[in-house]
């Protein structure tokens, strides 16, 4: 653990060096998050409802989103880059050391100027709350801390099984963000408002309805209007288990077939 807090103590040493630079880039991250909530209320000014929700609860569902995804891509988003490193051969000098190589990835290359996104996040989430007239139970604020905690585990989890598919396709850096940035913008609408195998495909197939869509509809004891019963809101952060799983079992077998570039 010391040998990674070394590289942590690095990485917020040599990324804050140049104040200035650094604080423009925390403000900059912030417009892709401030724009997501934007287009919710977008929306907004040409319908009453969306999906079922109103306003105050559809914005529960993006704050919750927005928190999720925004906090692990700043964890472990960076890991996208796992393409350039197999691409070039710096993955071996990651293999040699006697470190693991996952968690040297994640913290060789932490982009520490997006924890304004994920605070602007977690703000819209803790608003959304404020705003949307919960009943609130022992049970309800149980669920509004282990749901974003749990969508956190499931983002980080998809950029890990996206990013290592690079083990075997070194271009494989927009298929990628088809599932990672397309799941983002999936999951912060009512997933109500899809249809056909393109909802059945991406909120149950792959889980993402379960991030928060799910524990939105808990939260404020709201039926969903495609039939599924109340006490799946309720178990839906526990998706992040088997999508943690598949996560490791992925990263193991694309480190078996790795086989360096030779040079």
């Amino acid at each position: 653990m010391r040998a990674y807090w070394s590289l942590m103590r690095g990485q917020l040493r040599s990324q804050t060096s140049y104040r200035l630079s650094f604080t423009i880039d925390l403000v900059s991250n912030i417009w892709s998050t401030v724009l997501d909530v934007v287009t919710v209320f977008v929306l907004f000014g040409v319908t009453r409802e969306l999906g079922g929700l109103d306003l105050r609860e559809a914005l529960v569902v993006t704050g919750l989103t927005a928190c999720a995804f925004a906090s692990g891509d700043m964890l472990v988003g960076n890991i996208e880059r796992i393409p350039l490193y197999v691409r070039t051969g710096r993955f071996d000098a990651v293999l040699v050391r006697p470190l693991r190589a996952l968690p040297q990835l994640i913290l060789l290359d932490m982009p520490l100027h997006k924890l304004s996104r994920a605070a602007f996040g977690a703000a819209v989430y803790v608003a959304s709350l404020a705003a949307a007239g919960i009943d609130w139970t022992p049970g309800r604020t149980v669920l509004a801390v282990l749901a974003p905690a749990a969508g956190i585990v499931f983002f980080s989890a998809i950029f890990v099984i996206t990013a290592s598919v690079a083990f075997w396709w070194t271009e494989s850096g927009e298929f990628g963000n088809a599932f990672t940035y397309g799941g983002r913008d999936f999951t912060s609408y009512p997933i109500s408002v899809y249809s056909g195998w393109f909802r059945n495909a991406f909120a149950y197939g792959l889980g993402f309805a379960f991030v928060s869509y799910y524990p939105a509809l808990a939260l404020l004891g709201k039926a969903d209007p495609i039939g599924l019963p109340g006490w799946v809101g309720w178990l839906a952060p526990l998706v992040a288990l088997p999508v943690t799983a598949v996560a490791a079992l992925v990263w193991r077998q694309g480190l078996r077939h790795y086989t360096s570039t030779g040079s």
